[in-house]
């Protein structure tokens, strides 16, 4: 026999409640086959979900399309300011810088090693501390450090740094939107319980199947085990056989 199955998603969850609403909407109050106190809190209770829902899908797409931007920037932020350390490297060896010209911008004494730029942040304290550095040493009046010089990789820095925090900003939106779904979910699984139990009852003194096909009318899912569908598909091999 199948089993009742309660939405397991938010999608779903909408789904059941809109259902119910319809139902609620287009039925008269004597046959409709939950209470109305129930339909009271489905009318009133739907409009919120569907709104955190929308602001849920809303946030996730405008985060996903900005990443793509925002991947681009990072990216171009980390070539330059590891080709402005390989540079600096590169003079080093061929005698054009003298190795403490590293301390400017708090680089290991090991030349011909690059600090790690794998992550966000490494990008920001890296860009930071060679740009810092960089303009130490202009103001000392020393040579300043070309192909790329350091006015084009703050560019490139600064373009990331903002496209960083607006992203950080959509990410904040999203778990906000998040949040919110999940402060939802207890209220609106206890209303399509409801409405489920009451249709269900409603329909109580109809046959099994008939029940049944009655309630999936008003959005109650049905599902059968897989030892359940294995053998209805033997019943049905067999009636096709039989005729």
């Amino acid at each position: 026999m199948p089993y009742r199955r309660l939405p397991n998603t938010d999608s779903s969850r909408l789904k059941a409640i809109q259902i119910a609403y319809k139902k609620g909407k287009e039925t008269n109050p004597i046959d409709l086959a939950f209470k109305q106190g129930t339909f009271q809190r489905v009318q009133s209770f739907m409009p919120k979900w569907d709104k955190v829902m929308t602001e849920h899908k809303t946030t996730y797409d405008i985060q996903i399309k900005n990443n793509k931007e925002y991947l681009k920037k990072y990216k171009k932020a980390k070539l330059y300011i590891s080709h402005f350390i390989q540079v600096v490297n590169m003079a080093i060896v061929r005698g054009e810088l003298q190795p403490s010209v590293k301390s400017f911008y708090g680089l290991e004494d090991d030349f011909t090693k690059l600090p790690s730029l794998n992550t966000e942040t490494e990008i920001i304290d890296w860009g930071k501390k060679i740009i810092d550095g960089e303009t130490s040493r202009k103001m000392q009046g020393l040579t300043p450090i070309t192909n790329p010089t350091i006015a084009l990789v703050k560019v490139h820095y600064d373009n990331f740094i903002e496209a960083f925090k607006f992203q950080k900003m959509l990410q904040k939106n999203h778990a906000r939107a998040l949040g919110s779904l999940a402060e939802l979910r207890a209220e609106i699984d206890d209303i399509i319980l409801n409405v489920w139990n009451e249709v269900e009852d409603h329909f109580s003194e109809f046959p099994e199947d008939l029940k049944r096909n009655k309630a999936q009318d008003y959005g109650v899912v049905y599902v059968y085990r897989k030892n359940e569908i294995g053998r209805i598909s033997l019943f049905r091999n067999a009636d096709i056989n039989i005729s």
